[in-house]
């Protein structure tokens, strides 16, 4: 009779749609982690490797310490008004837009006169263990450069420093501030303002590096940030080896900074005041003419008075006279404002604007410009003609100047209406003047001519005091909040971060590499390669024996209590009082089998059941070497010749095991097999013996395995770890279709042991004996 093993105890086995059997469920963790527990020495070198590795990296690296510093910034959109009596004298001053301001602070140029003025192309340092250590607290000098644009870069110059203060080097002797000429540079050694921490005997080097080259540098460690979207307060950022470097690199960069925003606003100050005195000049020499014409006219015509008529209508002229002068004036200045405006050059120079017109639109829109142009100045400075930022600017420039040329349109007209009024007006005055007499009425000319001089002069004077007050009292548009401060620590390299990447990079490592040798491995390795590859069950694990050991399931070891696992699954795959014959094969030669069968008979004996062992194995028979028996008579010597069942049944060392040899090994075995004497055997050990256990050849080289598996109940099919091969395990799922082995069960056989195993059983084995947990 036979057994289906598609019972409700069954695994769930799928099949996709070629046929192939496959395992469906989610990734097995623990399956994974038996796979690759036996490789714990690699993951433990890998661990160890990574670990030293790292303790090594941190214990040369070189810290970098970071330094932070804190400006702010007038903001047109963000900014708040200041009442400070300097910023109400600051008519040059113009808000900022935060955004440009930063990429000003990261420009080439600042960092160019940071480097300039610190002389960080000259390097000087001292040797350590395994790298150069700075001195730049440690050397009382330091070297600058009469041209370091056209610097030769220099490596590990040594220096000395006598008693008497001479520097020696390479073959020359120098003064401190000597000029001298070495390898093509003029370069002198100056005192270190920040030498503090002196050596002991320890040798001074020096190293000279281009310019460009420690710009790009310093570039590429200076992070500048706005605080926030509502602030107009700017975070800067930088990292360095030694702290007080990077606190003078991040200051300097600040002072820099805001001085050129003060010289940008002196320019314009120091311009307009030029513009001032030059106007001055012209108005002091036509008021000093009519002074003079007017004390020559009375004293030629002897006149001290005027009547009170001519007084009156004198007021009433001068008055019409003053706000025509003005007028003039204003289209005068109109006049250089549009020469101003119209002009291509985008030059931060004077806004004629603000010293004669009063439109409140037009200064709005000149003030607009200017500072626009400011702006475009101060970026020219520091970035490409097409940087896209650049001619954003221009693009503004361009927009703002028609508005203002439309302003002036209609401003002229309007004072050109008004002054034509006003002529009118006076038309009617020179009218009434006809009844004054001649002589009174060319002294209100002159003395007219004289009072709108005087207007201008004084106008002039109040401008003049109001730019040379400004340009005293120019302060920046930005002020330092914080000062550059390092970090008490340092930030690179942090060792928590860095064992923890030593950690993950350990375990990630040894995981991938055993993954990948896993992947390039043809043998099986896990019960999830042999479930995707068969669909029969697995009913067994046994572990790997220490030392060879032949016979295990009647001591202490892991795999005896394993065999009893195995023996209790019998009952699983339908073996009973009934159903008691027994397959062991395997699919080739090594795999384990003979080890399987003859622990599993011996793990059946010591339940006081009779138990026959048969080795059917007829090619290559093993069985004989494990019970110590001689191949004299077997199953060959029943099959071939008149020998009884009784005849050829041997006792073994163990109680209740009987073991049935081979005996000699024939020419012909498959078809010896194919014989009925082979049923008639089967059938006598069926009714004699409790468990019948049958051992044959592996069912790749020849099918002896195929032939006997109908005579049986169950098929216990073998494989090892790390020795059966996948494409085998494949050929022999693809042939079982056609000529199928009956009620299979798989013993995966091999497994590497450790403690983990041991305990996943439920014992622990320690000392000898075993323990119950």
């Amino acid at each position: 009779m036979e057994y289906s093993n598609n019972n409700n105890n069954h695994i769930n086995y799928g099949s996709d749609k070629k046929g192939n059997n496959q395992v469906t469920g989610d990734f097995d963790f623990t399956d994974a982690l038996y796979k690759f527990l036996p490789f714990w020495p690699v993951i433990l070198a890998s661990f160890v490797l990574s670990m030293t590795v790292a303790y090594c990296y941190l214990k040369y690296a070189i810290p970098l310490y970071e330094i932070s510093s804190v400006i702010l910034v007038k903001d047109d959109k963000k900014g708040t008004n200041d009442v400070n009596i300097l910023e109400s004298l600051d008519m040059f001053g113009s808000k900022k837009n935060v955004e440009n301001e930063i990429e000003i602070l990261r420009s080439r140029s600042l960092l160019e006169q940071v480097v300039d003025n610190l002389q960080l192309y000259s390097a000087t340092f001292y040797k350590g263990r395994m790298r150069n250590i700075s001195a730049y607290q440690a050397s009382p000098v330091k070297i600058e450069i009469k041209h370091p644009e056209y610097l030769d870069e220099t490596a590990e110059v040594p220096f000395t420093i006598d008693s008497t203060g001479t520097i020696k080097f390479s073959t020359i002797a120098a003064r401190k501030n000597e000029w001298v000429v070495f390898n093509g540079d003029t370069l002198r050694f100056i005192p270190n303002p920040a030498y503090k921490k002196p050596l002991e005997e320890a040798p001074l080097f020096f190293s000279l590096t281009n310019p460009k080259r420690i710009v790009e540098d310093l570039a590429g460690r200076l992070a500048v940030s706005a605080s926030s979207k509502q602030s107009t307060a700017i975070d800067l950022n930088f990292k360095d080896a030694v702290p007080l470097r990077g606190e003078d690199i991040l200051n300097g960069v600040v002072r820099s900074y805001i001085k050129a925003g003060v010289q940008d606003k002196n320019s314009l100050a120091a311009n307009t005041l030029t513009f001032v005195e030059k106007r001055l000049k012209y108005i002091v020499h036509e008021l000093d003419s009519v002074e003079s014409a007017v004390q020559k006219y009375k004293t030629n015509k002897g006149i001290v008075d005027i009547s009170e008529q001519g007084r009156n209508f004198l007021q009433s002229v001068e008055s019409n006279d003053e706000k025509v002068g003005q007028i003039n004036m204003q289209l005068a200045m109109m006049g250089e404002v549009e020469k101003y405006v119209s002009s291509n050059e985008n030059n931060s120079g004077i806004v004629p604007s603000t010293l004669g017109i009063n439109d409140p639109v037009l200064t709005q829109s000149l003030q607009r410009l200017h500072d626009l142009e400011i702006e475009y100045e101060r970026l020219k400075k520091t970035t490409a003609l097409q940087n896209p930022l650049l001619v954003s600017v221009q693009d503004q420039i361009n927009k703002v100047k028609p508005g203002i040329f439309e302003s002036l349109k209609n401003q002229r007209n309007n004072l050109v209406a008004g002054r034509d009024n006003l002529s009118k007006t006076s038309n009617t005055y020179s009218a009434a003047l006809s009844r004054i007499p001649q002589n009174e009425r060319e002294l209100l000319e002159i003395t007219r001519q004289q009072v709108i001089k005087n207007n201008i002069y004084t106008f002039l004077l109040q401008k003049r005091e109001e730019t040379a007050l400004s340009f005293a009292s120019a302060v920046g548009d930005s002020r330092i909040v914080d000062d550059a401060k390092s970090g008490i620590d340092p930030v690179i390299p942090k060792p928590s971060m860095i064992y923890l990447i030593a950690v993950f990079f350990g375990f990630g490592f040894s995981v991938a590499f055993l993954y990948v040798i896993n992947i390039l491995n043809k043998n099986i390795f896990s019960k999830n390669e042999i479930k995707k590859i068969i669909a029969w069950p697995i009913v067994g694990e046994i572990v790997q024996t220490e030392n060879k050991q032949t016979v295990v399931a009647n001591n202490g070891h892991i795999a005896a209590e394993q065999f009893r696992h195995l023996r209790t699954s019998l009952d699983y795959l339908g073996i009973d009082k009934t159903h008691k014959k027994l397959l062991i094969t395997s699919s080739i030669t090594g795999e384990g089998k003979t080890f399987i069968a003859a622990n599993l008979a011996i793990s059946l004996a010591l339940t006081n059941k009779k138990v026959v062992l048969v080795e059917l194995d007829l090619r290559r028979p093993k069985l004989n070497e494990v019970f110590k028996t001689h191949e004299d008579v077997g199953v060959s010597n029943f099959l071939t010749e008149k020998f009884a069942a009784e005849d050829i049944i041997k006792s073994t060392a163990h109680k209740n095991l009987f073991f049935i040899d081979c005996g000699l090994m024939p020419s012909n075995p498959s078809e010896l097999l194919l014989t009925t004497k082979l049923g008639e055997l089967l059938q006598y050990l069926e009714k004699e013996f409790d468990y019948v256990i049958i051992n044959t050849a592996p069912v790749i080289p020849v099918t002896d395995a195929y032939t006997l598996s109908k005579f049986c109940d169950v098929t216990l099919f073998v494989i090892r770890y790390n020795y059966t091969p996948k494409n085998i395990l494949k050929r022999i799922e693809e042939s079982n279709a056609i000529m199928g082995l009956k009620n299979v069960g798989i013993i995966f056989n091999g497994l590497k042991s450790s403690r983990f195993d041991k305990r996943k059983y439920g014992y622990v084995y320690e000392k000898g004996y075993e323990k119950q947990l």
